[in-house]
């Protein structure tokens, strides 16, 4: 074939395509949509998910189904979404730990956060917390990075797990506190939890959705979240970073993110749908009860946060020690 008749027909194909993109993009949504949540069933982020699914389904006019696809601190889900077609029928919660954690965290995570996503939008973030048993003697930030110094190698801390937010989080805190901290991993925040009330262990970091309840009761003290803003729901407890450690930040953030290739016109439909569903009295209130604050944008305002977090949550990974083979 003469150049002038391949380029002709490559010039039809790539118009073609173009056009086949755009007729799927104005139909979309023709049928259910699949939203990726990298964990099981049963805890707060599985929670907030399925709201924002709920809610996602009204505004689109489609069915959004959540799939639980738990393994390997979140990365088997999230590995799934980008290896997914990129038709927009498959989207995944895009979240702290498996974007910004297991990087550098696992050997091969078999992802790259930044070019094998599209972002869609932010959902919201919530803090951790740091929270003690009541008899240990802290009751400021201040009395504990005291305490830890004066008996250095004996405090130990429980996390959800190695890798985790809260695990990283505390080795954040030791880290811009200059003190050890012995960290102590379980498999969940519950039993993390169960063994701080105990007495078991002295101190933890953990989700504020499952530590709050307990503080308001007297049952564990909480000295601090470890969002910059104080927590709507706890206003009384202070920052880690209005507590002596300027700029101190580990928060959990949710957002929906689409496998990379998927047309731009769908992302912004769903981003429009995204934040009319956080504008809403009722979406806001159930993320206030999680212990979220919502945190609408554009795709941008995301694909910021995400490159923002693997930078930050890498160097913590490397000075903590922390790697999975």
């Amino acid at each position: 074939m003469p150049i002038g008749g391949m380029v002709r027909v490559i010039a039809a194909a790539a118009l073609a395509i173009a056009a086949c993109a755009a007729a799927s993009a104005d139909d979309y949504p023709a049928r259910p949509v699949t939203l990726v949540v990298p964990f099981p069933p049963g805890g707060s982020t599985n929670i907030v998910m399925r709201v924002v699914a709920d809610k996602l389904s009204e505004l689109i006019g489609q069915q959004v189904v959540v799939d639980n696809r738990a393994g390997a601190g979140g990365t088997v889900g999230t590995r799934a979404v980008a290896k997914s077609a990129p038709d927009g029928y498959t989207i995944g919660l895009g979240y702290t730990g498996p974007l910004a954690i297991a990087p550098t965290l696992y050997a091969n995570v078999g992802y790259d956060p930044r070019s094998d996503f599209v972002p869609i939008g932010r959902v919201a973030t919530a803090p951790n917390t740091l929270v003690v048993h009541p008899s240990f003697p802290a009751r400021t930030v201040a009395d504990l990075i005291a305490y830890v110094r004066a008996n250095p190698g004996k405090v130990n801390f429980g996390s959800a797990g190695i890798g985790t937010v809260s695990h990283l989080a505390g080795e954040y805190f030791a880290f811009r506190a200059g003190i050890t901290l012995i960290h102590i991993p379980y498999k969940g925040t519950g039993p993390a939890i169960t063994d701080l009330i105990g007495g078991h262990i002295p101190m933890a970091l953990a989700p504020i959705p499952a530590s709050h309840a307990q503080a308001t009761s007297g049952t564990l003290r909480m000295l601090a979240v470890t969002s910059l803003a104080r927590s709507s729901l706890m206003p009384d407890v202070p920052t880690v970073a209005e507590s002596g450690l300027a700029g101190y930040e580990a928060v959990l953030r949710y957002g929906l993110v689409a496998p990379a290739g998927t047309p731009r016109a769908i992302v912004a439909r769903l981003n429009q749908a995204l934040n009319a569903a956080l504008a809403s009295a009722d979406m806001r209130q159930r993320l206030a009860i999680e212990g979220a604050e919502p945190l609408p944008g554009t795709p941008d305002d995301y694909a910021a946060d995400i490159d923002r977090e693997e930078t930050q949550w890498a160097k913590v990974v490397k000075t903590s020690g922390a790697k999975v083979e």
